[in-house]
């Protein structure tokens, strides 16, 4: 009679450990990996993929998203959400522009010091009154586009920056052969990591997302913290303007919509839980390249039309986020 061997507890929990672990670490990594692996396909199918002119202008293209996305990284480990920094980056932008005539001080200044004003309402309504950041920074993307407009005239002025302004170097200089905003752009996402993962803010946020009463209960600073966090978030945004305004020579008021729905998408992509609690920066900027190696890959084929990078994108974007769900309930 031959005995059978059936798992033990110990076994079954070294097993369930193990799932868990590996769960943990595809939700971290797996963008990582499939960019790699895109990046792969893309070089030996595309011949004018890997060239040092098409990675310098993939690099140029994903750095100021990233810098919008470094902000919302913060806000959704948190558990919140930021609608309004697309509008933010457009009117960035124009602010920049119309500063530039008054020095590049000014037009460095004024975007940052408005829209960091309208990330302080947007952290105070949420944190002092417990209003619902959906509804919040929806209503200040709608306050910021507007106010684009009346500085505008609804759009039909265009602020110029000037030929020869100094200004014009944060978004069309270049060192190495490499446009500026890459640089600025890893220098913030390094800043970024340092400031989520070695100070006391970034483990607050990282409690406050994972469970904000228990936060309350160990004394954290969840308010303040919250509203630091909209105030980042918008700075970043306007930021991402400046730069963009320098590198167009003009404050373009159409750019922008949409924008905040791109930065969920990469930072989610990236590994950032929606529900806060778990992301980190280096993911953040795995989801913004990949983003971007599939639109190139899209204009690349050539016979697609250019609408199709949305549609991928949000295909994209829906199977990560089910594939989240799955790796959390084994992670559970």
């Amino acid at each position: 009679m031959t005995a059978t061997a059936t798992p033990t507890g110990r076994d079954t929990t070294r097993t369930t450990s193990r799932n868990a672990a590996v769960a943990g670490l595809l939700q971290r990594q797996g963008a990582a990996v499939v960019l790699v692996l895109g990046a792969v396909v893309a070089w030996l199918s595309f011949p004018h993929f890997g060239s040092a002119d098409n990675l310098r202008d993939l690099a140029l293209q994903s750095s100021f998203l990233a810098i919008i996305a470094l902000g919302m990284t913060f806000v959704i480990i948190s558990g919140g959400i930021d609608l309004s920094v697309g509008s933010v980056y457009a009117l960035g932008g124009v602010l920049a522009a119309y500063g530039s005539q008054y020095g590049t001080i000014v037009a460095i200044v004024l975007p940052l010091a408005v829209c960091s004003l309208i990330g302080l309402v947007n952290g105070l309504l949420i944190a002092r009154t417990g209003m619902a950041p959906f509804i919040v920074t929806l209503a200040t993307l709608l306050f910021a586009r507007g106010l684009l407009l009346a500085i505008t005239g609804e759009g039909a002025d265009t602020y110029r920056v000037e030929g020869g302004s100094p200004f014009l170097q944060l978004g069309q200089g270049k060192l190495l052969g490499i446009g500026v905003p890459v640089y600025l752009a890893l220098v913030l996402f390094g800043l970024g990591s340092v400031l989520l993962r070695r100070t006391a803010f970034g483990h607050s946020v990282f409690a406050i997302g994972g469970a904000e009463q228990s936060a309350l209960l160990m004394g954290l600073p969840v308010a303040r913290t919250k509203i630091k966090l909209y105030v980042l978030s918008a700075a970043l945004a306007s930021f991402a303007g400046v730069l963009t305004a320098a590198y167009l020579r003009s404050g373009v008021t159409v750019i922008g919509v949409g924008t905040e729905l791109d930065a969920i998408s990469v930072v989610v992509i990236g590994g950032t839980l929606l529900v806060g609690g778990a992301g980190t920066i280096a993911g953040t900027l795995v989801g913004v390249l990949l983003r971007t190696l599939i639109q190139n890959v899209i204009n690349q084929i050539g016979t697609l039309d250019a609408n199709y990078q949305t549609v991928v994108s949000g295909a994209f974007l829906l199977v990560v986020v089910v594939i989240q769900r799955l790796l959390a309930r084994t992670r559970g």
